[in-house]
Parts: C-alpha cells; structure tokens; sequence
C-alpha cells in the first residue's frame, strides 16, 4: 500500500499480510501463511521460526524524527 493502511509479518516466514485496518492486514496475513505452509509444508514453516518468538510494538512519528 502506497498511503495509509497496515501491513502484518511473521519476520521469519517470508510471508506479509495488508490491509486498511489492522485487522484486515492480520487476516490477510494469515490467508498468506495458510498459502506459505501449503506450498512448503508446516515443517519448513516452523523450522524457521526463531524461539523465543517476541513481538514489540513501537510508536513513532516519522516526522518527529526527522526535525531531530
């Protein structure tokens, strides 16, 4: 997406998910992983996942940031 609008991953699965709202992005996300794990296969999938797997959700405002 070029304006606006989220974007969802799993870093070590090279799989993605958009969407206009948050939701719309997870449960694209997860129609992209549901694709991923029937072309590779759930093995391959979880093999790449590092353990332990930890999500930090961090807030900037880009414009902020660049007047710093």
């Amino acid at each position: 997406m070029t304006e606006g609008g989220f974007t969802a991953r799993v870093p070590d699965i090279p799989a993605y998910g958009e969407g206009e709202t948050e939701d719309t992005a997870i449960a694209d996300l997860k129609e992209a992983l549901r694709g991923y794990i029937a072309t590779f296969g759930m093995d391959d999938g979880l093999q790449r996942l590092n353990t332990p797997i930890k999500l930090r959700v961090v807030e900037m405002d880009l414009a902020e940031l660049g007047r710093a």
